[in-house]
């Protein structure tokens, strides 16, 4: 850590600009990559086939899915009358993945700094990177799950479409979104312990408010608006677009809610900076 860093007051106001943040994103690199390798590594720590589990998770996840809803339930995403058995898993599988990253971010987001309060009482450190962290580490499993989808899809289908190069693009303003309310809820957390009690139920309440399990289209038109109203239901539609039906995602669409997400970015990591000063009064 270098002595600019270990020079810095706790209590005193923190840049909260764009720019900032990402000066201390660049500054910080090297550390966010070392503790979010430590994040994935530790959650497999004593088990006995250790990282390979974020391989088996998701495709044991699709199993299931695939037999619950092609072989139980008898689904169809009614797009294809000759839509084969696996389809309908794979659909639901990309809106699972969507609202994974979503969720995985946001359920800790209220306990890290809680989690981490040596960081805040004994050492000076750049608490904003904990959010990035806890993204990073979800990206990961996020991007492994996504492996499986298309090794899935490549199966089933024999091809996979050119289009899900998009994908990156697609998720990136989710990732924007996430950190910033991610930022938010971290602050909240020290102060309202009872955010990391009520966080999960939201975000479990999302993902049935979501085109997760069902289309857009099985909903009467009356109630669609609230379904739109959800930030996950653009981002699934999109990724769906991009993998699944091989068109290109909505570029206006993207563009809107990538500037909606920096703002609400911004605002989230400017309402941290302005509120750590008094963690360690809490803590």
């Amino acid at each position: 850590m270098s002595n600019s860093q270990t020079a810095i007051n706790p209590h005193a106001p923190q840049p909260t600009s764009l720019a900032a943040l990402g000066r201390s994103l660049w500054h910080n690199r090297q550390l966010i990559a070392q503790m979010t390798k430590r994040e994935v590594l530790g959650r497999y720590k004593g088990s006995a086939m250790g990282l390979a589990w974020s391989f088996f998770n998701p495709v044991l996840m699709l199993t299931v899915y695939t037999f619950v809803f092609s072989v139980i339930f008898k689904s169809r995403w009614g797009v294809d009358s000759e839509e084969s058995k696996a389809q309908f898993a794979v659909v639901l599988f990309v809106g699972m993945i969507v609202h994974g990253l979503f969720a995985e971010v946001l359920n800790r987001a209220p306990s890290l700094i809680l989690s981490n309060a040596n960081y805040v009482k004994k050492v000076v450190f750049p608490l904003e990177i904990l959010p990035v962290i806890s993204m990073g580490a979800a990206l990961f499993h996020s991007l492994i799950s996504l492996g499986v989808l298309l090794i899935a899809f490549a199966i089933f289908n024999s091809y996979v479409h050119w289009t899900a190069i998009f994908t990156p693009l697609v998720l990136l303003p989710l990732i924007i979104l996430t950190l910033g309310l991610g930022w938010i809820l971290a602050s909240l957390g020290v102060f309202l312990r009872d955010v990391g009690q009520t966080i999960g139920i939201i975000t479990t309440v999302m993902m049935f408010l979501a085109p997760v399990f069902f289309p857009v289209t099985a909903l009467p038109e009356e109630f669609r608006p609230w379904l739109m109203a959800n930030p996950l239901t653009f981002i699934i539609e999109q990724a769906r677009e991009v993998l699944i039906w091989g068109r290109q995602p909505d570029w206006l669409g993207l563009g809107i809610y990538t500037f909606t997400a920096t703002t609400i970015a911004w605002i989230g990591y400017a309402w941290f900076q302005k509120t750590r000063k008094g963690f360690a009064d809490v803590l």
